[in-house]
């Protein structure tokens, strides 16, 4: 790697420029016993705030992974959903995905888009 190229990376996460930014599932909506797998919760790389969440309500998510059969000469999947509210007050935010999110991608990393916009 040139310098050029290390210059323009590190301006990129001192920015933090792109189409999404990065998220964690975290697991499903739940009560103490019962699970409610229609509904998925995020936490967003960066927001802390319940305030700060209010910006993403609406965007689109993208849980991106692969899988062992391709399909149309790919392996890689996508499962898309969108946020719909805040959870909390730590920032954490509720989805809903097209389809459910299994148990084995909680902890995984899901892409929030950055569009629709809302300005």
């Amino acid at each position: 790697m040139t310098t050029g190229q290390s210059g323009a990376i590190g301006l990129k996460w001192l920015y933090g420029t792109g189409l999404y930014s990065k998220g964690r599932i975290i697991g499903h909506k739940r009560a103490k016993r019962n699970t409610r797998p229609n509904t998925s919760l995020i936490q967003i790389e960066g927001v802390s705030t319940k305030e700060e969440a209010q910006f993403y309500l609406g965007k689109r998510i993208a849980y991106v992974y692969k899988a062992k059969r391709e399909i149309q000469g790919s392996k890689i999947r996508v499962i898309w959903g969108r946020v719909t509210r805040s959870h909390g007050g730590s920032g954490v935010v509720k989805s809903k995905f097209r389809s459910n999110i299994p148990p084995h991608a909680f902890g995984a990393s899901v892409r929030v888009m950055l569009y629709p916009s809302n300005i």
